[in-house]
């Protein structure tokens, strides 16, 4: 099912994320609902806040990239109590969106690699190292589960000049083509 995606200016995306436990009410079909949901938003991550759950929960599918980056073919993968353990490498600027602040695009820079230490649906635990793309979606995803948005990562000059855009958002103006809601 096809859930509805959580704007920017929403309560929820600044909550504070509880952790999931295995007896979650309806965990699996929630992580389905959130695979389809994304999928139909033409998305490559999305956060359990952003569906109006404040869980530390996100899934990513960077498949639909994997034309420019060759290592996003076939990662599909769910992190769920995840903590990154570390960011390192090299910085690097990259024009990142997300489907809670629809039609803004905008540099981000993040470190190059990320160790993050989650478990998987089935509650299996890992310790992985990403780089180059899937580490910037894996980072961006878990900004959202730390009540951080990209917006925030931005300038202070640059959010002056998407204030109109961003308020645009919160009062329903700039809504996207998917599913989505304010509050």
């Amino acid at each position: 099912m096809v859930l509805q995606i959580y704007l920017y200016g929403s309560n929820v995306l600044r909550e504070k994320t509880e952790s999931v436990t295995p007896d979650y009410p309806d965990l699996k079909q929630l992580i389905d609902n959130m695979y389809e949901t994304m999928n139909n938003a033409e998305g490559v991550g999305l956060a359990a806040p952003q569906v109006g759950k404040a869980i530390r929960l996100f899934v990513v599918d960077a498949s639909p990239m994997a034309e420019d980056y060759p290592d996003a073919k076939d990662f599909k993968k769910t992190f769920i109590n995840p903590t990154i353990i570390e960011t390192y490498g090299e910085p690097f600027a990259y024009k990142e969106g997300c489907l809670s602040v629809p039609n803004i695009r905008e540099e981000i820079v993040r470190d190059s690699m990320v160790k993050i230490k989650y478990f998987d649906e089935d509650f299996n635990e890992h310790t992985d190292v990403y780089d180059g793309i899937i580490s910037r979606i894996v980072q961006h995803e878990y900004d959202h589960i730390e009540q951080i948005m990209f917006t925030d990562r931005m300038s202070q000059l640059k959010k002056k000049l998407l204030k109109r855009k961003l308020d645009g958002i919160k009062g329903g103006k700039n809504t996207p083509a998917y599913k989505a809601r304010i509050n």
